[in-house]
């Protein structure tokens, strides 16, 4: 089974309080664009629409041609604000959701996810990769079906914030890739 591409929703966060680069990361210049901005060229062909989840610098995301949403959720409530968010204003029966620092991620990123996610008939896919002869989830890289927005209202308005966590409550699946490079931060 295949889910169609026009079914997804691509989601770019870029809400997090930006400190490891001291600047907002998805402005961050990178081989001459904005972070953001790589993800969204590479995310687009593969989803039937983007949109980008920021708190900072709205206008600036909003250049770019896509629908910007700030967290739902005050207080950076880390990734799952930024899937809230996202799952809030997110038309079709699927979403996925990518970091906006990582560029390079896996050009048959969405594919597989969505055929991982279908195969299993589970509720979220997440990408895994080999690291050392282990596997290391990648959780902000996955697809998550849209009917879970109330799930996970729920468990952020309780003061939840662990993804694992939260994943656990549903029908998951992980896919590995073999290429621990290309899901790594610049």
């Amino acid at each position: 089974m295949t889910i169609d591409r026009a079914q997804i929703t691509g989601l770019i966060l870029a809400s997090g309080r930006s400190s490891r680069m001291g600047v907002d990361e998805g402005l961050q210049n990178y081989r001459g664009m904005p972070l953001a901005l790589h993800a969204l060229l590479r995310l687009a062909p593969h989803v039937g629409q983007v949109m980008i989840n920021a708190n900072h610098n709205l206008a600036a995301y909003e250049s770019m041609g896509v629908p910007v949403w700030p967290d739902v959720v005050p207080d950076y409530a880390g990734s799952l604000a930024g899937w809230l968010t996202g799952l809030e204003h997110c038309a079709t029966p699927y979403m996925m959701t990518v970091p906006c620092d990582t560029p390079s991620f896996p050009i048959d990123l969405v594919e597989r996810l969505a055929g991982g996610l279908a195969d299993a008939a589970a509720e979220i896919a997440m990408v895994a990769t080999r690291e050392n002869d282990a596997i290391q989830l990648q959780p902000e890289f996955c697809i998550v079906k849209s009917t879970l927005l109330e799930s996970l209202a729920e468990f952020l308005h309780a003061g939840h914030r662990e993804i694992a966590h939260w994943t656990g409550e549903h029908r998951w699946v992980k896919v590995v890739f073999d290429d621990a490079s290309a899901f790594q931060p610049v």
